[in-house]
């Protein structure tokens, strides 16, 4: 068996809440690139070409291992990485509703509770895990994680509120689509967990290769390649419908300058977005008999420091002073509840 440690393993899920919380920052650097065009490269990246690349170089036998793997957890995965395309469309749309820190707060506290709750349930332990030695201080430190994501969105709440405010308000019908959205992306992001923990026969597969603390390398590709799927037909038709598609083009007034600019802008992006999951993994296999900590731990990484990017770019500065306060509280709150969990998962 190979050795864990949930130290290191809380060490890796910070490393790839920094990769995702940073994922989106390049497609501020694209110019005269619509969210589409962009959101089909970074696509590309993050959900096919890196997971390829890096599957190959770090698992033996990788598209053997796909090849023969059993088809069941190959289209349940697949099917459920889909799922989480659709969210990944919703969370996008309903930015533009109710602004990205109450999106982004609200979707990824949703999708903790949905992607930890429910693979314990499919597949058995609920009670288990939370009764065996050190079950019950994870449980403690997953219910402060989500007291702190609580906190970050209220704090992000008052943040968006102060802005709205000051140009004139948000219509309430905004408010209440942005809200649906918001849930449907948050239920289908913790669909993703479940997708990846149907393919684990895939990853079981790779550690008897010799794949060792990559072995989730294997599944990943599956869960993605069903997200890319959803995305890429959305796009191409959503790009044809308003004429984007010559973005990628000189066509489009650009110079092939600009355009291979766009195109390295949004390759680091959706290289990014893959990286998270990457360190996810290996952060997964790390946290040992508590591995289903693994979902909530990662979302709560997420909003950390997806907020403190957000305070070292600025985006706080003209807030109101406890709304701020209120920010720094919640912050280290998820920084006690990670402190928890590892613990937990030591004593365990």
């Amino acid at each position: 068996m190979v050795p864990t440690s949930p130290i290191i393993g809380t060490m890796l899920h910070a490393i790839g809440g920094v990769s995702a919380s940073s994922c989106y920052v390049p497609f501020q650097k694209t110019k005269n690139w619509s969210w589409g065009t962009f959101w089909l490269v970074q696509g590309l990246f993050a959900w096919i070409l890196m997971p390829i690349l890096i599957g190959v170089i770090t698992v033996p036998d990788f598209f053997f291992i796909l090849k023969h793997a059993p088809s069941k957890p190959i289209w349940a995965a697949f099917l459920l990485g889909a799922a989480y395309g659709f969210g990944s469309m919703s969370f996008g749309v309903s930015i533009q509703y109710i602004g990205y820190s109450l999106t982004y707060t609200l979707a990824i506290g949703i999708s903790a509770i949905v992607g930890t709750i429910l693979p314990l349930m499919i597949f058995g332990g609920l009670v288990e895990y939370f009764t065996a030695p050190g079950g019950m201080v994870v449980l403690v430190g997953m219910i402060i994680s989500i007291l702190g994501v609580a906190g970050c969105g209220w704090a992000g709440f008052r943040r968006e509120h102060e802005m709205t405010m000051a140009q004139g308000g948000l219509k309430r019908s905004n408010m209440l689509i942005g809200l649906i959205l918001t849930i449907i992306a948050g239920v289908l992001s913790g669909v993703f967990n479940i997708s990846l923990e149907f393919g684990q026969p895939i990853a079981d597969m790779a550690a008897k290769h010799g794949a060792g603390h990559f072995e989730g390398n294997a599944k990943l590709i599956v869960s993605t390649a069903g997200c890319w799927v959803v995305n890429v037909i959305w796009f191409v038709v959503l790009g044809v419908r308003k004429k984007t598609l010559k973005e990628f083009t000189t066509k489009s007034g650009l110079k092939s300058s600009v355009i291979t600019k766009n195109i390295l802008w949004s390759a680091l992006a959706g290289s990014l977005w893959f990286l998270q999951f990457f360190f996810y993994g290996l952060g997964h296999v790390n946290m040992g008999k508590f591995q289903f900590a693994s979902w909530v731990l990662h979302m709560s990484m997420l909003i950390f420091f997806s907020y403190i990017i957000g305070v070292i770019m600025k985006e706080w500065k003209n807030v109101n002073r406890n709304t701020y306060i209120l920010l720094v509280i919640a912050l280290l709150v998820l920084v006690s509840s990670f402190c928890v969990i590892a613990y937990g998962s030591m004593q365990g």
